[in-house]
């Protein structure tokens, strides 16, 4: 850890590897975005690109990237960045790898609110607002649920597996009760799709991640390093454990909520990007900053797959980072039962 002081006599404590990591996969991300802008039924060259975002471009060139192509980008982008940082909060309170929001219930509780509207009729803008105010109704729900003898780490699992069991239930009934039509919009909404979205969609999230990110960074994360240590030892630090638990998960839950809202439950970018940024950085802690760039860079990647892999059909983004997510998840499980942690 490098240790900065500044002439006011403030000091900023970094890891170099860190944000070496996080630099590379925002370079990284960037890349496979630009990538992602030039392809389609309009290809463009990745220089093409570059000169039409400097202002550069045709009047053609604008239109199909800035209003159909950058609108999906920037929602890939923020999506994966806010799902990456709830995913790594919510590991380090409930200190287990598993802990995610697609184990814990959050997703399948934003999914309810867009199916209830979905089998109601309801457009495309009450389907966001569902699942935004669905998803925060699972956080209070849980939250009720164990905060009557504290809101622990495998108490909070325990509820939170129960209750993503239950809604899983419900929305396979409200999936029968839709019209066809409907069923099918829904079904592709649930497999996590960035497929038209536009700047109405990616612009909620960008301001609830513009309030939350410096919130949780600053803010919570030097708190939540000391209470992955145990919470006697961060309250002997003076951490003010219950108070600040309650504001994390709150941050986490809107979240998950919003990202569901702009992209559909896109599944195991929260479990996964945690992961693969504690190995890249190789430090200990909830890596926060990594995490959400290898999340953003995740989910371009998976967006870019979905619509390169096969040239007559686009597959949803939430295809591939559940195939990719649920073979690391078997492979998550094998490391932990042979270190004797399951």
């Amino acid at each position: 850890m490098t240790v900065l002081r500044t002439p006011g006599g403030l000091s900023l404590r970094f890891r170099p590897r860190a944000l070496v990591v996080g630099a590379g996969c925002a370079l990284l991300a960037a890349g496979l975005g630009v990538l992602a802008v030039a392809g389609g039924d309009y290809p463009m060259s990745p220089a093409d690109v570059l000169r039409t975002l400097t202002g550069g471009g045709t009047p053609a060139e604008e239109f199909i990237i800035h209003e159909l192509r950058l609108p999906r980008l920037v929602t890939a982008l923020l999506v994966g960045a806010a799902l990456a940082l709830a995913g790594a909060v919510f590991q380090s309170l409930v200190r287990n790898p598993l802990g995610s929001p697609d184990m814990l219930g959050f997703t399948q509780g934003a999914s309810t609110g867009a199916l209830v509207v979905v089998v109601l009729g309801g457009s495309s803008l009450a389907l966001s607002g569902a699942a935004v105010a669905s998803g925060l109704a699972t956080g209070l729900l849980v939250y009720a649920l164990v905060a009557r003898t504290g809101v622990h780490g495998y108490r909070l699992v325990l509820v939170g597996i129960g209750l993503n069991a239950i809604l899983t239930g419900i929305n396979g009934y409200l999936l029968t009760r839709a019209p066809l039509m409907d069923a099918a919009r829904a079904v592709l909404w649930l497999t996590g799709s960035l497929d038209g979205r536009g700047w109405s969609d990616a612009t909620p999230l960008l301001v609830v991640l513009a309030v939350l990110t410096p919130l949780v960074l600053l803010g919570c994360g030097p708190a939540l390093r000391m209470m992955e240590m145990g919470d006697d030892t961060a309250a002997a630090l003076g951490v003010p454990v219950r108070r600040l638990r309650l504001v994390l998960l709150g941050a986490a839950v809107l979240l998950v909520a919003f990202a569901a809202a702009a992209a559909g439950p896109v599944s195991f970018v929260a479990l996964t990007a945690p992961h693969v940024a504690r190995r890249l950085t190789r430090s200990p802690g909830p890596n926060l900053l990594p995490a959400m760039c290898v999340g953003a860079t995740l989910l371009v990647g998976a967006d870019l797959l979905g619509q390169r892999v096969f040239a007559d059909h686009q597959l949803p983004a939430g295809a591939i980072t559940g195939a990719v997510g649920g073979a690391y998840l078997v492979w998550l499980l094998a490391v932990e039962r042979r270190a004797g942690r399951l």
